[in-house]
C-alpha cells in the first residue's frame, strides 16, 4: 500500500489483516489527521449502534467489507473536495463520509466501544473518592483524633449526597472483629454505613450522608451488626462543627 492513509476506513471497521493493522497502527500513533478520522468514524458507529435496535441481515457485513476491499478512501484532501475517477473518464466525489456510513452500518445491533490505540491509559489521572468529594463547592471536613493517635476524617458533600472516611495510623481490629461505620440520623439514630479492616486509606460511606447529623465507629463481629453493639468512638457531630 503506497499511501497508508488510505487504510483509515478499513481500519475503523476492523477490515485489515494482521500485517496491515500493525503497519497502520505504527503510522496512527504519529498521525493526528488519521487519529481524528478514526475517532470520528468510530464515534459515528457507536452513536448509531446505541440508538438503532435493528438487526441487520447476516450478509450485510460481508458485503460491506468486500466493497471496502475494492474501494478504499483516498488520502487526506488538499482542497475542498476529494475526487476519484469513474467510468467514462468523468470524476465523482468520494467523501470519506461514505466510509463512516459503512462503519455505522456494520455497528448496527452491536455494542461498540470506542478505543483509541494511541491513548495511553497510564497517563489518565483517576481521582480518589476523597478528592472528588473534596472538590465539591459545599465540601465539609470533620476530623477526630482516636485513641492511640489514629486520625479519622470524614469529607462530605450534601449536594452530591456522598461522604468518605479517610484514616491514618488506624490499628487493625481484634481477631474476629471488624470496624463498622455509622451515620447518625436525627429520627432513627445510628444507621450502618460500611465496614473496614483498618488497612483501607479511605472508605466511601453508604446510605444518606447528606441528611446525617453525625458519624461514629464501633468494633463489631465480622460481617457487622444491624445496630451498634459496642461503644461508639471517633464520634463526630456534623451540625456543631
Amino acid at each position: 500500500m503506497s499511501d497508508i492513509h488510505a487504510l483509515v476506513g478499513a481500519y475503523a471497521v476492523d477490515a485489515l489483516d494482521d500485517v496491515e493493522r500493525a503497519a497502520f497502527e505504527r503510522h496512527l500513533a504519529e498521525c493526528s489527521a488519521c487519529q481524528a478520522e478514526v475517532t470520528g468514524l468510530r464515534e459515528a458507529a457507536a452513536m448509531i449502534a446505541s440508538t438503532v435496535a435493528v438487526q441487520p441481515p447476516g450478509s450485510l457485513r460481508d458485503k460491506v467489507l468486500a466493497d471496502i476491499a475494492t474501494v478504499r478512501p483516498l488520502p487526506p484532501p488538499t482542497g475542498r473536495h476529494t475526487v476519484g475517477p469513474t467510468r467514462g473518464g468523468r470524476t465523482r466525489f468520494r467523501p470519506r463520509a461514505l466510509v463512516a456510513a459503512a462503519a455505522a452500518v456494520i455497528a448496527l445491533g452491536a455494542g461498540v466501544a470506542v478505543v483509541q490505540p494511541w491513548d495511553d491509559d497510564t497517563s489518565q489521572t483517576q481521582l480518589t473518592a476523597a478528592e472528588r468529594i473534596r472538590s465539591a463547592d459545599d465540601a465539609e471536613t470533620f476530623t477526630q483524633t482516636l485513641d492511640g493517635g489514629a486520625k479519622a476524617t470524614v469529607i462530605r458533600s450534601q449536594s452530591l449526597n456522598e461522604a468518605v472516611l479517610v484514616t491514618t495510623d488506624m490499628p487493625p481490629p481484634p481477631d474476629g472483629k471488624v470496624y463498622e461505620l455509622w451515620l447518625d440520623h436525627e429520627e432513627v439514630g445510628m444507621v450502618a454505613a460500611g465496614l473496614m479492616n483498618g488497612t483501607e486509606p479511605e472508605v466511601e460511606l453508604e446510605g444518606d450522608p447528606a441528611t446525617a447529623i453525625g458519624f461514629g465507629i464501633t468494633i463489631e463481629p465480622e460481617g457487622g451488626s444491624e445496630e451498634p453493639t459496642a461503644p461508639v468512638y471517633g464520634a463526630m457531630d456534623f451540625e456543631s462543627a
